[in-house]
């Protein structure tokens, strides 16, 4: 069930990243509206900001190359969640970030540390980033855990889009 050569980014044992496309919208959408899984930003977003969330990913992949991609289950094609690296500008320095996104659905599976991990790697050896960071609320334990699976610490607090944030980080040899 692995996606066609062209639009995959990587593969992990249960996993596949892949680049959105318009079609997974209505997935997008769907996990962006969980009150669940959102809980830690500032909103649900309605389909219309899930459009856009989707459409700045797609931007990403051309001005960046990467951003958050689609994750799979290998074995079903069935899609999870979003992981990925992107960049962001935290105090004023533009930071490659590993984010994940996980549906209700498929939590505590390890799907968001299989693929964080798999993304952490790849920062490294296809960008040579020798440096990624997570940025995650004091409250989100959850994500606080991928980050330490992924060698990562908390640096320091920061002040991020209006809200108190933990930046963690990690040295990539």
């Amino acid at each position: 069930m692995d996606p066609p050569a062209s639009d995959l980014v990587l593969t992990t044992p249960r996993l596949t990243l892949r680049e959105l496309a318009r079609d997974d919208l209505d997935f997008v959408a769907e996990m962006l509206a969980d009150a669940e899984v959102m809980r830690f930003y500032p909103k649900r977003y309605t389909r219309e900001e899930a459009e856009g969330w989707l459409n700045r990913q797609l931007e990403r992949y051309r001005t960046d190359g990467h951003g958050l991609w689609l994750v799979s289950e290998r074995a079903t094609g069935v899609p999870v969640g979003q992981v990925g690296l992107l960049y962001q500008a935290i105090d004023g320095v533009r930071e490659p970030e590993v984010g994940y996104l996980v549906h209700r659905p498929y939590w505590r599976r390890g799907y968001a540390t299989e693929a964080a991990l798999a993304v952490r790697d790849l920062a490294r050896q296809r960008w040579d980033h020798r440096r990624v960071v997570s940025i995650i609320r004091p409250e989100n334990i959850p994500s606080q855990g991928v980050a330490r699976k992924m060698g990562m610490a908390v640096e320091r607090h920061t002040l991020w889009a209006g809200m108190d944030h933990l930046l963690f980080s990690v040295t990539l040899d």
